[in-house]
């Protein structure tokens, strides 16, 4: 019953999260280009539920007469595409980095750590501010920075696995039979550090979209006409009162979107806790992810 329990709460997340990101991507493309258009005549019209059908409109339109339900679609693409690469390449540099650190330690260990306690004595959105002031808002731009800021968290709990797995009998047994240190990252260690990085870019992926979003609707994110959910929701407010429907869909996409990824998470790290040894060693994990 326990089991069963947990891969419920591990594939529910996962499916809905599935779906959110198919809806986005298949979506737009399903529904023609007509929902993009702007049609004046039509602008601020309710959900269909609530004043009748607006001729394939059925989540209202915005201010401009766009169909909310392709344009939250479009939202999520941009929005999911600056959360889903940052997270994964934050994760790279950071399971790369903490392999160096925890494995060869010494100075390359100091070296890292200590530029990880640098960069986060800095405040990070006043960086991306800064930058994003510079050289502008583009998705590329957008996913570097997200990058940068989130990959001290996996370069820790890396490290911190790698330096117990590296003390293990059984690697100081194949270290001593001849095996090379590339051998020993490959066969021993790596198996041990995926399971808890993919648990990191899970909770990542969760707190990158809302900062993605709050970038976005500050006007810092990717400029209009592209529209992401942060701008969508700008855009709406104004209309907060008279027309909500502009606000309500891309924040409640926003809200699935993030519960379904730290969801995920968690079910992933109750699974591999229930079955080794490897997340506990990992603190750091309790944390959470604070680019």
């Amino acid at each position: 019953m326990r089991r069963r329990s947990l891969d419920l709460r591990l594939w529910t997340p996962a499916t809905v999260l599935a779906l959110v990101v198919l809806a986005c991507f298949a979506g737009p493309a399903l529904l023609g280009p007509d929902g993009a258009q702007q049609a004046l005549g039509e602008r601020l019209a309710p959900p269909a539920w609530l004043a009748g059908d607006v001729d394939g409109k059925p989540l209202g339109t915005d201010a401009f007469g766009r169909d909310m339900l392709t344009r939250t679609l479009e939202g999520g693409r941009v929005s999911l595409q600056v959360g889903f690469g940052a997270a994964t390449g934050a994760v790279v540099i950071g399971l790369l980095l903490g392999l160096v650190a925890g494995y060869w330690g010494g100075w390359w260990d100091r070296a890292i750590m200590t530029v990880a306690d640098v960069w986060l004595a800095f405040p990070f959105l006043v960086i991306a501010l800064a930058a994003v002031a510079v050289v502008g808002s583009d998705v590329p731009v957008l996913v570097a920075l997200l990058t940068l800021g989130g990959w001290v968290l996996p370069t820790r709990v890396t490290r911190t696995i790698v330096q117990r797995v590296r003390s293990e009998d059984y690697v100081v047994a194949a270290a001593g039979a001849g095996a090379s240190d590339l051998y020993l990252v490959r066969r021993h260690v790596l198996p041990q550090v995926l399971p808890a990085n993919l648990v990191v870019w899970s909770f990542t992926v969760g707190a990158l979209v809302v900062i993605e979003g709050a970038l976005s609707f500050l006007g810092l994110g990717v400029k209009p006409p592209t529209p992401s959910w942060g701008n969508i929701v700008s855009d709406g407010t104004p209309y907060l009162e008279t027309a909500w429907w502009v606000v309500a869909w891309p924040a409640l996409m926003i809200v699935v979107t993030v519960m379904c990824a730290n969801g995920l998470g968690t079910a992933l790290r109750r699974r591999w806790q229930a079955g080794s040894r490897v997340l506990e060693a990992s603190s750091e994990l309790d944390k959470g992810v604070a680019p």
